[in-house]
């Protein structure tokens, strides 16, 4: 099975992606994903891969995890939600042991989108959420956006408490991708209770970084969107 899945994962990449996907991802030298490689290959077909090779050993998952390309490090992680989300508690308590131990390999916010809510989330939801505050103070960029995007399972289950902390430890972060995950799990608690989200932005908002701001207020009404750009609220 590994074997015809490597034959397959060739077989699959178009190379007249692969610039265009070294752009979008900013693979270039001092950018966030500098050194990735890409073989070309879209997220439907990654998608029918994680059906079709399910039953993949831990073992060779975590291979795909250690790949120098971007996509089987997607097929990697997609994999272990596929398995988490279908496991026993067991099962799942593994998963995310060994997901906190590749987050070096779980380095794109893409692969931190689609698999830490589902993962790191979902398993900590009526735990102690004290690793996400660890990993929040973490100097990886990736560890910290793993944190942020996990309280996003919080956030759907209207416990704002932890995602509020979370973006209070990271409102003065450096990097750009991390104004944009807080400003959007901001918005997303916005959705569901616009009071907290406000409630947290008139105490923060002249101090966020213009591109949080501007992820957070994206849904409201403009008028009200602009009072809080012009420092008005």
């Amino acid at each position: 099975m590994w074997r015809e899945l490597q034959r397959e994962l060739g077989a699959l990449g178009k190379a007249e992606d692969v610039s265009a996907l070294q752009r979008f991802f900013k693979t270039g030298p001092g950018k966030y994903g500098e050194g990735d490689r890409f073989r070309g290959i879209k997220m439907p077909a990654i998608r029918q891969l994680v059906r079709r090779y399910k039953e993949l050993s831990e073992e060779e998952i975590e291979d795909l995890l250690r790949s120098h390309y971007h996509e089987d490090r997607m097929l990697g992680v997609l994999l272990w939600v596929h398995r988490f989300e279908r496991g026993d508690e067991e099962t799942r308590a593994f998963l995310y042991e060994r997901y906190l131990a590749f987050t070096e390999r779980i380095n794109g916010w893409d692969l931190v989108d689609l698999s830490a809510p589902h993962i790191v989330g979902v398993f900590l939801l009526d735990r102690d959420h004290a690793p996400l505050f660890e990993l929040a103070r973490s100097s990886s960029l990736w560890e910290r956006r793993i944190a942020m995007l996990a309280s996003f399972t919080m956030i759907r289950a209207l416990r704002f408490e932890t995602p509020l902390v979370l973006a209070k430890m990271l409102l003065h972060d450096e990097h750009d991708l991390m104004h944009k995950a807080v400003g959007w799990m901001l918005r997303e608690i916005g959705k569901r209770d616009l009071g907290v989200m406000e409630g947290f932005l008139k105490k923060h908002y002249k101090k966020m970084p213009r591109t949080m701001l501007r992820y957070a207020i994206e849904k409201l009404e403009e008028s009200r969107r602009q009072a809080y750009l012009k420092g008005t609220v």
